[in-house]
């Protein structure tokens, strides 16, 4: 993925509460047309983390209801349907399934105040 190109505000900062995530499903240009993107945000403290919500075990989506993505001690991802999970600053899995592989990592930017989605060419309406 590259960091180049333009960047797509996705939502706010203040959008996402503090230690929480947010999933979001957009469009990209694929190689056949547009396909679904479904991607992940975390914001945890002064950082913003984001990656493809695709467990990398069986491709499932990492939340098991709408913007449920942490285990039980809200400190990691965790995947709802097999229960890997996953740090939140590098998306590493260190338990399950999927041990040792991360999530995919998306390039995002802070500007004024949006969150904002580098090196990939959305859709837009």
């Amino acid at each position: 993925m590259s960091e180049t190109g333009p960047a797509y505000a996705i939502c706010g900062v203040g959008d996402i509460p503090n230690r929480r995530a947010r999933a979001f499903s957009l469009l990209r240009e694929g190689p056949d047309g547009r396909e679904p993107f479904h991607i992940v945000l975390v914001r945890w403290d002064r950082k913003i983390h984001g990656y493809v919500n695709r467990c990398p075990h069986h491709g499932s989506p990492l939340d098991w209801e709408r913007d449920q993505f942490f285990d039980g001690g809200g400190t990691k991802l965790m995947c709802g349907k097999h229960g890997a999970t996953f740090t939140i600053d590098s998306g590493t899995c260190i338990a399950g399934p999927c041990a040792g592989r991360p999530l995919e990592r998306l390039h995002l930017s802070i500007l004024d105040g949006d969150i904002c989605l580098l090196g990939v060419a959305l859709v837009e309406d």
